[in-house]
């Protein structure tokens, strides 16, 4: 039987970072431990939330403007929050989360340039002020993380922006990283799937003990 406390932890990066295969590989490992797992995703992981995913990311023919989108994610997550990470929390689940408050940072404040503080206050107020205990940043350079989409059955909108946009969306997790560099870590997501889990799994063991 194996303890646990309360514990969140979050998957960040670019497009073809490969955070959501590494996400799948560590709910495998933990649970494999006993540890109860629930496994989410932002935009996503609730009856509204996955009605915004396909809303927000889905359909290209809408022309959705950079404070509705930003909008739209906000809600997602206060639902998502609400419905489930906090009843996951409140019973000694670890929750792990394909994307969270990062992304909002990032791809609506420092890619799409809205205010920043403005953006940082309503994220923090649709999540109720929830953070993950820690964060794994995968890092890939911005051509080889859009080479990898080729590989998809389809793509997002956010696949389809310029290049330029996903550099922005790049330098602003680094320099996110850098500003909170005792919970987010930077993984170099250009390595091999394996020698990437590797490293992640080394973090979250020494965490664990």
């Amino acid at each position: 039987q194996v303890t646990t406390l309360p514990w969140t932890r979050a998957h960040e990066g670019g497009e073809g970072s490969g955070k959501t295969t590494q996400l799948a590989h560590l709910a495998c490992y933990l649970e494999k431990q006993g540890y109860p797992v629930v496994e989410t995703r932002e935009p996503g992981g609730t009856l509204i939330g996955e009605a915004i995913r396909s809303l927000v990311l889905y359909q290209k023919e809408v022309d959705c403007t950079s404070k509705a989108e930003l909008f739209l994610y906000l809600a997602d997550r206060a639902q998502h929050v609400s419905e489930v990470i906090l009843p996951a929390l409140a019973d000694h689940k670890m929750v792990l989360c394909d994307r969270f408050t990062d992304s909002t940072l990032v791809y609506q404040g420092a890619a799409r340039d809205l205010p920043l503080r403005k953006v940082q206050d309503m994220t923090r107020f649709a999540a109720d002020g929830l953070k993950p205990n820690i964060t794994f940043l995968l890092d890939v350079d911005v051509k080889k993380g859009l080479s990898r989409l080729k590989t998809r059955d389809e793509v997002n909108r956010l696949d389809l922006e310029p290049d330029s946009f996903h550099q922005k969306v790049r330098e602003g997790y680094l320099a996110l990283a850098k500003s909170e560099p005792e919970r987010i870590h930077v993984i170099n997501a250009g390595m091999s799937e394996r020698r990437v889990f590797i490293e992640i799994r080394k973090m979250i063991d020494d965490l664990l003990q």
